[in-house]
């Protein structure tokens, strides 16, 4: 039997889950994901708490401990988010061992609210490193404007970080900037880089949603033709950049003091057009020393379909230059594309917080009422 979750580990790409939920914890599906389908960490962000949260049934014990307590929706949230991502952790902690802590990794964002707050962002992180107390945590700090500079302060505490929302190069290049800058003052404050670890999470299909929509106003048979090009042709020049950075003088210095590299994540791996087929986010983007984090239903399209063909990323950057090239010369705005993305990114992770919000206090409110209160 074809094995293709296995070679894509062998060829060097961590697959790790993008859903948590107190469901999978309680029922043993994480469990099984980790023993029988190669997964070997776990990303979450508002959006999928407040869809784990929605099902109030997995939550209604620790809900009503909290409303007689007379928790805050706020804190209730967190309380509510930092235990199931605890539990996780725990649950990964032999492949954190196995593997020296590259995987076994549970992520958990700083709230939306931050992602413009540098000193906000630091602080939450420094906070939510404290409450689930695990090491293999990775606090998810967005890359605006303003979590640049909070992803260096966030890691030379000695904090690792999920580098997330990363569209464009020029904000990837300045990521890598920010990990270098932390891991030095990391260096100079006493920690030890090899226990300090960070990822840089590539949004892959939403450059496709956004891209195509441009091309489709156009139209002609050469929009057409460059439809579905662009994320991963963008994705595979992260990597080319990837590549240069990680070869450099400053980076032979941190490695030489036992440094590990931030490997490039590719996120939004689930394909939103049905005419695309539905694991290409995952067999077109395989290299070494990356991480793919993609919903269970593409983890299960690449076990019935899906076809590994091993390095499909190195080798291909004139090809992904000349896609950009192209689709600039019919005028897609590709930093327009970017800046686009990056804001709505941000609101999507804003409204969905809010809907997290307000289903905690539906539920804290129904269980105050049922105890009498």
């Amino acid at each position: 039997m074809s094995d293709a979750l296995g070679d894509l580990t062998r060829a060097g790409v961590s697959l790790w889950l993008d859903d948590l939920s107190r469901e999978r914890l309680r029922t043993g599906n994480l469990a099984d994901l980790i023993a029988h389908r190669h997964v070997t960490g776990v990303t979450s962000n508002p959006t999928i708490f407040a869809g784990a949260l929605g099902d109030g049934s997995e939550y209604a014990a620790k809900v009503a401990d909290l409303a007689a307590r007379g928790a805050a929706s706020a804190d209730a949230a967190r309380a509510l988010m930092t235990d199931d991502v605890r539990d996780a952790c725990d649950l990964f902690a032999a492949t954190f061992a196995a593997t020296d802590g590259i995987d076994g990794r549970v992520s958990l964002e700083v709230e939306p609210s931050l992602a413009h707050d540098t000193a906000g962002t630091v602080a939450q992180a420094r906070e939510l490193a404290k409450i689930v107390g695990r090491p293999n945590l990775y606090i998810k700090i967005p890359a605006t404007a303003e979590g640049i500079p909070a992803i260096a302060d966030t890691l030379a505490e000695g904090i690792n970080v999920n580098v997330t929302l990363i569209f464009s190069l020029a904000r990837y290049e300045q990521v890598m900037g920010a990990f270098f800058e932390g891991l030095e003052r990391a260096r100079d404050n006493g920690h030890d880089l090899h226990a300090l670890t960070s990822v840089a999470s590539f949004f892959v299909s939403r450059v496709d949603v956004e891209v195509d929509k441009r091309l489709d106003a156009i139209g002609g048979a050469a929009a057409a033709a460059l439809r579905g090009k662009a994320a991963i042709a963008n994705a595979r020049l992260a990597y080319q950049l990837f590549e240069e950075k990680f070869a450099s003088d400053r980076w032979k210095a941190l490695a030489a003091a036992g440094a590990r590299v931030q490997r490039p994540l590719w996120a939004s791996t689930g394909v939103k057009d049905p005419s695309y087929d539905d694991t290409r986010y995952v067999v077109e983007l395989v290299a070494p020393d990356t991480v793919n984090t993609a919903p269970e239903k593409t983890i299960d399209a690449v076990v019935d379909h899906g076809v590994i063909r091993g390095d499909t990323v190195r080798g291909t950057y004139a090809e992904s230059r000349t896609v950009f090239d192209d689709l600039a010369a019919l005028g897609i705005d590709l930093p327009d594309v970017f800046d686009t993305l990056e804001r709505e990114g941000v609101e999507k992770f804003d409204a969905s917080w809010a809907r997290l919000i307000a289903t905690v206090q539906s539920e804290l409110d129904k269980a105050a009422a049922s105890s009498g209160k």
